[in-house]
């Protein structure tokens, strides 16, 4: 199911940034227990991470129900300058107080890229608590993904094998860019209750056009859910 999206437009990249961080400020602060944070590597991310660190957001934050995980990884060491855990952990996992028990990283210590794969799906249906997912109860609350200028979202690039997987939530994704990459798959992107794109810049225009035609070419037209679907976009990025 694929149902029609919300569009947030801002002014600018600054402003885009801010709504995304206040919106998952008000996820948190509504969740009653605990709320499962699925989030995205980028440049966008970067600053809404940032932003959720700083005041006034870091204190009206109850970091101690937020379980975080990663959407996809490259398969590089955590301290590795391409890792989207390092981003996410200068930026705003080492200045918060999430329990570390409740931070899920990819696996990227394991012998394989298919064995860090494997894994990260073992965790997933662990934390999960069931062996498969069920449409009426999402695997999480919030997934943040991004959109690359080939169409790709997460790590499911064109052309490659992962997007035709249904059977397993996480997938290596070996040969698309010069470093293997583990992603997770669609069925574990759609098991979520709120995904929200966040998009920026006048180089993601035409490609964000094309999601929106439901472009059936590119990897991130092919998201879907039974829950909300939301597009955090600058007004370079769309247009008008």
């Amino acid at each position: 199911m694929k149902p029609a999206p919300e569009i947030d437009v801002a002014a600018s990249a600054e402003e885009l940034a801010a709504r995304a961080a206040a919106w998952i400020a008000a996820k948190i602060a509504a969740a009653p227990k605990r709320i499962a944070l699925n989030l995205s590597g980028g440049s966008t991310p970067k600053e809404v991470f940032r932003l959720l660190a700083a005041e006034p957001l870091r204190s009206a934050i109850d970091w101690s129900k937020v379980e975080i995980f990663w959407g996809d990884e490259r398969f590089v060491p955590l301290d590795h300058a391409m890792s989207n855990f390092r981003m996410t952990s200068e930026t705003l996992l080492s200045h918060v107080p999430v329990p570390p028990g409740q931070i899920h990283p990819v696996p990227v210590d394991a012998a394989s890229p298919e064995k860090a794969a494997a894994l990260y799906d073992g965790t997933l249906r662990e934390f999960y608590g069931a062996p498969t997912l069920d449409l009426a109860r999402p695997l999480f609350d919030v997934t943040l993904l991004g959109l690359g200028a080939d169409g790709h979202t997460a790590s499911l690039f064109p052309g490659t094998p992962a997007l035709e997987i249904r059977d397993a939530l996480v997938s290596a994704v070996v040969g698309a860019t010069p470093e293997p990459r583990i992603t997770m798959t669609y069925p574990a992107l759609a098991s979520s209750a709120e995904i929200a794109f966040l998009v920026s810049g006048e180089a993601k225009r035409e490609i964000l056009r094309r999601v929106l035609a439901n472009d059936a070419a590119l990897p991130a037209s092919r998201i879907e859910t039974a829950g909300a679907l939301r597009i955090f976009a600058d007004r370079a990025a769309f247009g008008g």
